[in-house]
């Protein structure tokens, strides 16, 4: 379920949060919830933003094959709500972003992509609350 970027108004918002300082820093602060391993064997956490109080989108890369995953984790639980998460290479356009976004239960992702030696931006939303970072993870 790796689906295309398919609202563009979804990364503009990001962008826009970006540039208007409504995104929250990463700074020392602790994930609001654990990273749940789904990105698979020989990924580590490379990065991590909060998403509020609702959960925290996390990026974990794997040495051996140059791959950055992307994946938004809820805090708690209940019904399902909307969750999504975001990553592509800096230089790229916003429709070249994979992304996953639906209504569940615990997380959106893992969504993959390859950029060794690149710069990426990433984000994640949860039931309306958004965080995203740009030019990170640059090596």
């Amino acid at each position: 379920m790796f689906n295309r970027f398919r609202p563009a108004a979804l990364i503009a918002a990001a962008v826009a949060m970006t540039t208007i300082g409504l995104a929250s820093p990463a700074a020392a602060d602790d994930p609001v919830v654990a990273y749940n391993g789904v990105c698979g064997s020989g990924y580590g956490v490379v990065n991590f933003e909060n998403v509020g109080t609702k959960g925290t989108v996390y990026v974990t890369y794997n040495n051996a094959n140059g791959n950055n995953c992307a994946v938004t984790v809820r805090a708690g639980g209940g019904d399902r709500v909307w969750i999504a998460v975001g990553i592509k290479r800096t230089n790229d356009a916003p429709s070249e972003a994979v992304q996953e976004e639906d209504l569940f239960y615990s997380y959106a992702g893992p969504v993959y992509l390859h950029a060794a030696g690149q710069c990426i931006d990433w984000f994640g939303s949860i039931d309306g609350t958004n965080a995203n970072r740009n030019e990170t993870n640059c090596g």
